[in-house]
């Protein structure tokens, strides 16, 4: 008889715990410790720990649907007429994502160690990314020196410059993302990447037309 009354209450103390440990860590970040976000909860920490004995726990259950909507952008943006405008789309939305939760940030940049459930999530990220690569590359919308580790490269550089700049300046990363996606489109290689063979004298890559609104990553994919 007793029973569903002490289910409900278990749910309810679980539900605290996560509401406190989201808005903390959208805030801070993944390294929160447990003892503030039991606190925030108005919870104990043996209540805490009986919920999530280990962190990765915690974080699977707070982002595991953040991951999937990531998933979700990057199928989109393959839908998008234009390659290079899906691919500078779906970089926007991620990174606005992130600017609004430090804890995805971290995830998404390997900050932490993610549980099965979340590399799954983050492996489907990386392969539908390269996707996008492969046809902005194909299109000829990017030279064909670039290839999907750039896209990684790029969002490691960018992710650095919000996280710098989060609390004096938190739009900087539209600027960094701008300059790195206008570098990608237009940069010489510097060396040839492992397993290719220097050329005494390569050839220029072909420069890509420019898109018809210029270099600014603002675009959403045709429907």
């Amino acid at each position: 008889m007793t029973e569903r009354p002490l289910r409900r209450d278990a749910e309810r103390n679980r539900q605290r715990l996560l509401e406190a440990a989201r808005e903390l860590m959208a805030r801070d970040g993944l390294g929160v410790p447990y003892e503030v976000i039991a606190r925030a909860a108005e919870s104990g920490m043996g209540t805490l720990y009986r919920r999530f004995p280990q962190r990765q726990d915690l974080v699977d259950a707070l982002f595991a649907e953040h991951v999937e909507a990531v998933v979700a952008l990057a199928r989109q943006a393959l839908q998008a007429d234009d390659p290079w405008t899906g691919l500078t789309w779906f970089m926007e939305r991620q990174f606005e994502l992130e600017a609004g939760n430090r804890g995805l940030s971290e995830l998404l940049r390997g900050a932490q160690q993610r549980t099965d459930r979340l590399a799954q999530g983050c492996a489907r990220i990386a392969e539908l990314a390269a996707q996008l690569i492969e046809r902005a590359v194909d299109a000829g919308r990017l030279p064909s020196h670039v290839v999907p580790g750039d896209l990684e490269t790029i969002h490691l550089m960018v992710g650095a410059v919000m996280d710098a700049s989060r609390q004096h300046d938190p739009t900087r990363w539209r600027r960094a993302l701008a300059v790195s996606l206008a570098g990608l489109r237009h940069a010489e290689p510097s060396h040839p990447h492992e397993g290719e063979q220097a050329d005494a004298h390569p050839e220029k890559a072909p420069v890509p037309p420019a898109s018809p609104n210029g270099e600014q990553a603002h675009h959403a994919p045709a429907p």
